[in-house]
């Protein structure tokens, strides 16, 4: 996000993602298309990289990569993030489809299919996923004041 867009909303708080991806252009592609629709974003090209961010920095948002080191790694960076106190949303992105054509494997409600045509429908799942993260925050306060 340029200077000029946050000098220009003075007091309203930018929602951060971690987008964790192996592959420098879907990493770059990505990081572009959530700065160009509001969002901060921390890039990590790997689940140990983003294990230290993770433990340096609080996210709104996670979205990683499904296999990226291993074939595993997205997964074990998204369990990661559901240990940290400050609970972020989590998402795996990809684009990857099996031979019959369905998303990688992922929890229903939490995989994220990029198509290039599909930008505007990643952008609302990116913001359904921030708003539920931050309605199961403020319940979670009122539970425990």
């Amino acid at each position: 996000m340029t200077k000029a867009r946050q000098v220009a909303r003075p007091g309203l708080r930018v929602a951060r993602v971690l987008l964790v991806d192996s592959d420098l252009t879907s990493r770059l592609t990505l990081q572009t298309v959530l700065e160009a629709g509001g969002y901060r974003v921390d890039a990590a090209a790997s689940a140990a990289e983003a294990v230290g961010k993770l433990e340096k920095s609080e996210y709104e948002l996670v979205l990683s990569d499904l296999a990226m080191e291993s074939p595993q790694a997205g997964l074990k960076v998204l369990a990661h993030a559901r240990m940290m106190e400050y609970k972020p949303a989590t998402a795996l992105v990809t684009s990857y489809r099996d031979s019959k054509g369905r998303a990688a494997a992922g929890k229903p409600g939490r995989t994220v299919l990029i198509e290039p045509e599909d930008l505007p429908e990643l952008l609302g799942k990116v913001a359904e996923l921030i708003s539920e993260r931050a309605t199961r925050k403020v319940e979670r306060e009122l539970r425990h004041p």
